[in-house]
């Protein structure tokens, strides 16, 4: 299979004030992020609150973004639910619309302990999308499926065909890098933490991954990967750590799904609310928000439209 290089977007869901979802802003969202040196979109996951829309909206959204993708545009749409049945639907309908791959995590609930839980699952889902590349997403803070992924590549490997690889949102390096080398980079170990892309560089093969702070530091962060590609360790770094300043700020405003979308408004592109139960922003925080962002001069950083 094809492995990703370079960074791919998980996108916010933009909403009207009324919290419908709008599809009209994303023809201009997918030329920004292509602009800033994305390689495409992990659609409605935990950034997009995917797990808060209907099924109707997911696949609305899937096929908007298919319409508008930029040539070459990677639309990767994840599927996960806590309704398998509501997955395999899904799944099909990515593969239908010509989507190239399908993700999911596991289930909030109920929470999955077991490795052969979690290959069921996959394996249900992979199967009603058996031509395009599925990854499994690997984020146990939200699910509570503290895993371990290793064990998920040897017992996927010859049991799920489609199986690619892992968007891998954990802290654990030394996990990442093991699951990496497994049958000589069999996999595709997609990174999944934006504060973290140098050290995975710096263990020799990392080559892709899917972030959220991408939609508005993208710049940034496809710049760590340029500059190590280059040999510009000293670069890298500061890149890196300047990457951690601007998630620093974001940590202060319930983090990158309410703080980061809110961000989007400060750059003159309004994604609207988040969906209940999130808390958004209240007016006096955004301003705030702004005056720590200016103080790291990230508006001359940011992703430019």
């Amino acid at each position: 299979m094809e492995k990703i290089i370079g960074l791919i977007d998980a996108p916010f869901t933009p909403f009207h004030a009324n919290g419908d979802v709008s599809l009209e802003p994303i023809r201009a969202y997918a030329a920004m992020l292509a602009k800033n040196g994305l390689k495409g979109v992990f659609i409605n996951g935990s950034s997009g609150e995917g797990y808060m829309l209907t099924v109707e909206e997911r696949m609305q959204l899937a096929e908007r973004w298919m319409e508008v993708a930029p040539e070459g545009f990677k639309v990767i749409v994840h599927v996960g639910s806590c309704c398998l049945r509501d997955s395999v639907r899904l799944a099909a309908h990515a593969q239908q619309i010509g989507a190239w791959g399908i993700g999911s995590m596991a289930p909030p609930f109920p929470h999955i302990g077991r490795i052969e839980e979690l290959v069921e699952y996959c394996e249900t889902i992979a199967a009603a999308a058996p031509e395009l590349p599925f990854y499994y997403y690997h984020i146990p803070a939200f699910n509570g499926a503290y895993l371990p992924m290793l064990d998920l590549l040897k017992a996927v490997d010859g049991r799920i065909p489609n199986f690619a690889g892992i968007k891998y949102t954990f802290e654990s390096l030394y996990e990442y890098n093991q699951c990496r080398l497994y049958k000589n980079n069999k996999y595709d170990m997609l990174h999944g933490q934006d504060e973290t892309i140098l050290p995975s560089l710096a263990q020799g093969g990392a080559k892709g991954g899917i972030g959220g702070t991408t939609n508005y530091n993208g710049r940034c962060l496809v710049s760590i990967i340029d500059y190590w590609n280059k040999g510009d360790l000293e670069s890298a770094r500061k890149a890196q750590n300047y990457a951690q300043e601007v998630i620093n700020v974001i940590c202060h405003f319930r983090g990158n799904i309410v703080g980061g979308k809110r961000i989007m408004k400060l750059l003159g592109f309004d994604l609207g609310p988040n969906r209940v139960p999130f808390r958004n922003m209240t007016d006096e925080e955004e301003q705030q928000m702004k005056r720590e962002l200016e103080a790291i001069d990230f508006f001359s950083h940011c992703n430019i439209f």
